[in-house]
C-alpha cells in the first residue's frame, strides 16, 4: 500500500511539475509577444524618424540653395561660377576666395594699365614720306609747303 501511495505522490508531483512547465511556457509566450510588440513599435518609430530626417535634409538643401542664390545676387561683382558649396560654411568660404581672386585681378590689371599708359587724345598727324606718295600727291605737297593753296 505504501508503494501505491508513493506512486500516486510521484504522479501528482509529475502533474505539479508539468503545470510548472506549462506556466513557464505561458510566461515565455507572453514575454515573446510583449517583446515583439516593442520591436514593432520601435521599428515604426524608426521609420518616422527616418522620414523626418529625410524631410529635414530636403529642407536644409532647399534653404542652402536659396542662400547660395542670395549670396550670388549680393555679390554680383564676383563671378557666379566661383561661388558654390553645399553648406553655408562652404558658400561663405567660396565668397572669401572669390573676393581674394577679384582683388588680385584688380591689382594685376592696375599694374598693367600703369605700364602701358596711353596719352589722352588723338596722336599728332604725320606726313607720309614723299617716296610713298603718288606723283599728283607729291605736287600738292610741294605747293602746300610753299604756302600755296590746294584747289
Amino acid at each position: 500500500m505504501e508503494e501505491k501511495q508513493e506512486r500516486q505522490q510521484e504522479v501528482q508531483g509529475g502533474k505539479g511539475a508539468g503545470s510548472d512547465v506549462e506556466a513557464a511556457m505561458a510566461r515565455k509566450d507572453a514575454l515573446i509577444a510583449e517583446l515583439q510588440q516593442q520591436l514593432s513599435e520601435a521599428r515604426e518609430a524608426g521609420e518616422v524618424t527616418a522620414a523626418e530626417l529625410a524631410r529635414l535634409r530636403d529642407a536644409h538643401a532647399a534653404a542652402t540653395a536659396k542662400y547660395l542664390e542670395a549670396v550670388r545676387l549680393a555679390n554680383s561683382h564676383l563671378p557666379a561660377e566661383v561661388i558654390s558649396g553645399s553648406s553655408i560654411e562652404e558658400i561663405d568660404a567660396s565668397v572669401q576666395r572669390a573676393r581674394v581672386i577679384a582683388e588680385s585681378v584688380k591689382k594685376l590689371l592696375a599694374a598693367q594699365s600703369a605700364e602701358t599708359r596711353v596719352p589722352a587724345g588723338a596722336p599728332p598727324r604725320t606726313q607720309l614720306p614723299l617716296e610713298m606718295l603718288s606723283p599728283r600727291d607729291k605736287i600738292i605737297a610741294g605747293i602746300q609747303q610753299k604756302g600755296g593753296k590746294r584747289e
